[in-house]
């Protein structure tokens, strides 16, 4: 259904697609008016996102046929990274993979780092390091979460520090175009004036206080393109004298770079909105001389932990590390956290909320550990409704595919989900007596394998989940072999146990008991080649656990040592 529906979609908008791209370098050509927005000319993928530029749902229309380009800003490197910046970086994450993998989009995203900025230099004098050292330390961490978290990387990273001369140029061509000043002290501004009413395109922006005020300043709501090096500060050269970047002008350079004068996709969380959104768009379109430099802005609801109306921030030290939530949580577990709320909301952190997530996920693997045994023939049950589950199975992947096209909806795609699984365990009550009826594997089989591809798209592994716990629950398996080691122990010390009887025909040991030597034997065996190794030294036992154990030596047996 979906390869048909790309396929009429692309034969209906072959010639369209083809003249976008020219229809929006035009629009790039000539400076516009106003706030509106204009709705692009291209590709149609099929699904509506809200685009707070209009604060509303529009078509997704991208400017080449099945790519998106995508850009969004990355962290500011001088601290641990959170579970505030692991929820937006996952949501997007999320939707990347479904525009990619539902939708047929191969999703180009590039990702700047900001490491250089005040807190990073702040931090340096306080840890009296280089702040280019305590960026690339936090920058590597903040990679390594997001990995941990299964967060595929964009395709391209680019830091601050490696296109400031770029970042020099793109500033130079907006007081070209009229668009900024330079000041006595070396700063330059951006002129808002300079733009009429195009400026304040997010709500909270117009009359919004901008950045401190300076006596140099035209306008309060002026911001800072490049600022004059203070005493100690790492500086670069520029034509206005030694400083550094303002932050609204890495973004809007560094996509530009990349992107050109035309983007399709910005995202961020909805804090970045104003100014720094707005900055970026107001610089940008100054730059291009163009009315529409991205074309949709999708912006992340902010985390809270339960009971707070704060966001989770560094700022106000309320943050859980993603290095110390992983060490209870899974990554899996904090995928379906934030796939059971809309991307756009405001989500709560906490225990009741973490167990959601996870109860979730142990009922989907719950029910496809039934649906296995059911088809393996180690699950007895009535005869099933085979034509109901078919008809179940048809509802719920039509009903993923709207949710997913409907601005990611992706609570209550989970939903559909969950609503299949309720409706299979229904058909899987065991039952203690077969009564020959014919069986129905094949269409267990269809809907594992629907919730597997599903689950993958969200980024949720339940296979590498379960080997990831196994490996993990080492410790408990150690306890086991204690004490089953132990156990045996006690068997064969009672076996073991001498009798004075002539007539034995194995003196020595009670002839009743040689039994559960011989079963002490068989358990040794039959373990070793899982890499249980149990050696018998006398009267007691030692164990160890190897796991590249592939065969095993002919043990020397009990009965062998008492005789």
């Amino acid at each position: 259904m979906i390869r048909r529906a790309k396929l009429l979609r692309g034969i209906l908008s072959t010639n369209q697609s083809h003249s976008a791209c020219s229809s929006n370098r035009s629009s790039c050509s000539r400076p516009g008016s106003g706030r509106a927005w204009v709705r692009p000319r291209g590709f149609d993928t099929g699904l509506k996102t809200f685009n707070s530029l209009t604060k509303q749902k529009e078509p997704l229309i991208l400017s080449r046929e099945g790519v998106a380009t995508w850009y969004s800003c990355g962290p500011t490197v001088y601290d641990h990274a959170h579970l505030g910046h692991a929820c937006s970086y996952v949501r997007f994450d999320i939707l990347q993979r479904i525009l990619s993998r539902y939708f047929g989009v191969t999703v180009i995203h590039a990702m700047v780092i900001t490491d250089i900025d005040d807190k990073i230099i702040r931090r340096s004098w306080e840890e009296n390091v280089s702040p280019f050292v305590i960026a690339r330390m936090y920058e590597d961490e903040f990679k390594r979460d997001m990995l941990s978290l299964k967060v595929i990387p964009p395709a391209v990273y680019l830091r601050v520090t490696e296109n400031v001369h770029h970042i020099v140029g793109f500033i130079e061509r907006i007081i070209q175009n009229g668009h900024a000043y330079i000041t006595k002290e070396g700063d330059v501004y951006f002129d808002i004036q300079s733009i009429g009413d195009r400026y304040g395109k997010f709500v909270g922006a117009v009359g919004s206080q901008g950045e401190p005020s300076s006596s140099d300043k035209r306008d309060q709501r002026d911001f800072a393109l490049w600022k004059q090096s203070k005493p100690q500060e790492p500086y670069w050269e520029s034509p206005w004298g030694r400083g550094r970047p303002g932050w609204h002008i890495e973004c809007s350079t560094i996509a530009s770079c990349v992107f050109g004068d035309q983007l399709d996709i910005h995202s961020g969380g909805i804090d970045l909105a104003f100014p720094h959104h707005e900055n970026e768009i107001a610089q940008s379109e100054a730059h291009h001389q163009c009315r529409q430099w991205a074309n949709y802005f999708l912006h992340s609801g902010h985390l809270h932990l339960k009971g707070s109306a704060e966001k989770m921030s560094k700022s106000l030290k309320n943050y859980i590390t993603i290095k110390d939530f992983l060490q209870s949580h899974s990554a899996n577990e904090f995928r379906m956290f934030c796939l059971l709320t809309k991307y756009r909301s405001a989500i709560d952190y906490s225990d009741s909320s973490m167990a959601e997530a996870r109860s979730c996920l142990e009922i989907i693997c719950n029910f496809m550990e039934a649906a296995q045994a059911y088809m393996k023939g180690q699950l007895l049950t009535a005869p099933v409704q085979e034509a109901v589950l078919w008809e179940r199975l048809a509802e719920v992947k039509s009903s993923v595919l709207k949710s997913l096209a409907d601005d990611f909806d992706t609570p209550k795609a989970v939903g559909a989900l969950m609503n299949l699984v309720h409706h299979g365990n229904c058909q899987l009550q065991p039952i203690a007596m077969s009564d020959g009826a014919v069986r129905s594997p094949a269409v267990f089989g269809a809907m594992i394998s629907y919730i597997r591809e599903v689950l993958d798209v969200f980024g949720i592994d339940l296979l590498l989940s379960q080997e990831s716990e196994a490996s993990s629950s080492s410790g408990g398996l150690q306890s086991v072999v204690e004490q089953l080691t132990r156990f045996r122990s006690e068997v064969r010390a009672f076996a073991l146990t001498r009798q004075d009887d002539p007539s034995s025909n194995k003196p020595g040991l009670h002839p009743d008991r040689i039994p559960l030597l011989r079963a002490c034997d068989t358990l040794r065996d039959d373990l070793a080649p899982f890499g249980v190794l149990i050696k018998d030294r006398g009267a007691s036992s030692t164990w160890e656990i190897r796991l590249d154990q592939t065969r095993r030596s002919t043990p020397h047996t009990d009965q062998e040592a008492g005789s």
